[in-house]
């Protein structure tokens, strides 16, 4: 197993150059990066043939240290690069990464109008419940009561959850995982990045500097264990009191269906204009 991460390491990373890397000791970004390039390499997919963009926050560093094509962009736009990217060259994979706050709350709308387009693209949403690198702001997701440097006195708005507004917005395939689960968060990245269509990977992950420390959750390693206790697999929480799930998250594979990818369509659409 140590053999072989160290081969998938010189193979996808851009060590030499770019680490240590940038994140706080015991950040779940890490855990995060490692189910990637596993995923990506049981999917065999040419380096050459990934494309992997980003916004602005602790996962805006991701493509730093990924020997893909790489593209860091601005706050909450990653979605919109990568947009452009995919029906400039269908024929490429493309992958956006991004914080809660970025895809969510100034990238909001392009989530969701994503999700809806069904254009073939993988998001990947990791959330922390919080900006993480801007400050520690609420963000969408920050829990009801919480604390950070924008509710000091306890956050008074509800979070949303974004898994289950990927689905609404009718994303082909969506899941959730955590950075404590990983071997499961590795199989989650595989099919979200086989799957035609628009597909969205949230995983939950810890922020033990900014939202931990001011909620009083503490280290990375208790952090991580709540991320045990509160996760239920999709099967168990269908069969559980809805008031048993209080504080809780569903993981697994929440949606999983088949319909025409955007680009596809506009193939037709274009074979009607030119017939007239």
């Amino acid at each position: 197993m140590f053999s072989g991460m160290t081969e998938l390491r010189h193979k996808y990373l851009r060590h030499h150059k770019k680490f240590p890397h940038v994140w706080c000791p015991g950040c779940g970004n890490g855990i995060v990066l490692g189910a990637l390039i596993r995923a990506i390499e049981r999917l065999n997919l040419e380096k050459d043939d990934i494309v992997f963009a980003s916004g602005i926050g602790c996962s805006g560093r991701m493509p730093t240290y990924v020997d893909f094509n790489t593209l860091h962009t601005t706050h909450g736009r990653a979605l919109t690069f990568a947009t452009g990217i995919k029906l400039a060259n269908p024929s490429l994979n493309v992958i956006a990464v991004m914080g809660d706050g970025d895809a969510t709350a100034i990238g909001g709308n392009h989530f969701i109008h994503a999700a809806r387009r069904n254009l073939d693209l993988t998001a990947i949403i990791i959330n922390n419940q919080i900006y993480g690198m801007t400050g520690g702001q609420a963000s969408p997701t920050t829990p009801y009561g919480a604390q950070s440097t924008t509710s000091p006195f306890s956050n008074i708005e509800h979070a949303f959850s974004i898994a289950e507004l990927a689905v609404a917005a009718g994303a082909s395939f969506v899941a959730r995982g955590t950075v404590y689960h990983a071997a499961q968060l590795d199989k989650l990245l595989e099919k979200g990045i086989n799957k035609i269509g628009f597909s969205v990977v949230e995983i939950m992950s810890n922020c033990h500097v900014q939202f931990g420390r001011r909620n009083q959750m503490g280290d990375p390693v208790t952090m991580l264990n709540w991320l045990k206790e509160h996760a239920v697999s999709k099967d168990n929480g269908s069969s559980m009191p809805p008031d048993s799930l209080d504080a809780k998250f569903t993981i697994g594979i929440l949606a999983d269906t088949d319909k025409p990818d955007y680009i596809e369509e506009y193939k037709k659409i274009r074979l009607k204009a030119q017939r007239g």
